[in-house]
């Protein structure tokens, strides 16, 4: 029984992220991306319309698999500060992982820093991205000022984009090859900062 439509557009959706995160959208020749995906020119084009739409559609499927990652994180606490700080530990514990691409720096970081000088529209894409990013954390943080779990004087949006360089540079130096203790470590650190607005000691502190 053939697959369906859907189903082969998503399939070939997650064989793009995989080889762009690897080798970005500079490094991915039309030749690899038809080895990787199993499509023919023809079909790549009638499909995605150019390389530029490919890696567009791609990089908004991995932002939309990050959201959904974080929104089912936060779904198991019900305080969502220590949901917060173990995500950003999670994360560390991720970079350990040196096989799996969302685990070293994220396709959309790498997006921003290939794409600034090279192609202005995946640049707006990411810079878009991660606002959206940092207004998700902002959001939480002002849920959690709200509930009496941070500080009133706590300027979430300036917290939010705090968290968000601390991930962007957790994820960046996981690139040195760090021990799994090192990178843990950092994550530790990066959790301990929440304290400092915290209203009361967290029990995952």
């Amino acid at each position: 029984m053939a697959r369906s439509p859907s189903f082969d557009r998503e399939a070939a959706l997650s064989q793009a992220m995989g080889l762009f995160w690897k080798k970005g959208y500079h490094g991915s020749s039309m030749k690899q991306i038809e080895q990787v995906l199993d499509m023919r020119p023809g079909s790549i084009y009638a499909t995605f319309g150019s390389k530029d739409g490919l890696y567009s559609e791609a990089l908004a499927r991995y932002a939309e698999a990050a959201g959904a990652e974080l929104a089912k994180h936060m779904a198991g606490y019900d305080s969502i500060l220590d949901g917060l700080k173990c995500y950003l530990r999670k994360i560390a514990t991720s970079c350990t992982d040196k096989n799996e691409a969302p685990s070293r720096a994220c396709l959309i970081v790498k997006t921003l820093l290939e794409a600034s000088n090279t192609h202005a529209g995946h640049s707006h894409q990411a810079q878009e991205i991660l606002g959206a990013i940092e207004q998700s954390f902002s959001e939480l943080l002002e849920k959690a000022k709200q509930r009496g779990e941070l500080k009133d004087s706590t300027d979430c949006t300036r917290l939010a984009r705090l968290m968000q360089s601390q991930i962007m540079g957790l994820r960046s130096i996981a690139e040195r090859n760090l021990s799994s203790g090192d990178l843990e470590a950092l994550g530790d650190d990066m959790a301990h900062i929440l304290d400092a607005y915290s209203c009361h000691t967290s029990v995952y502190s």
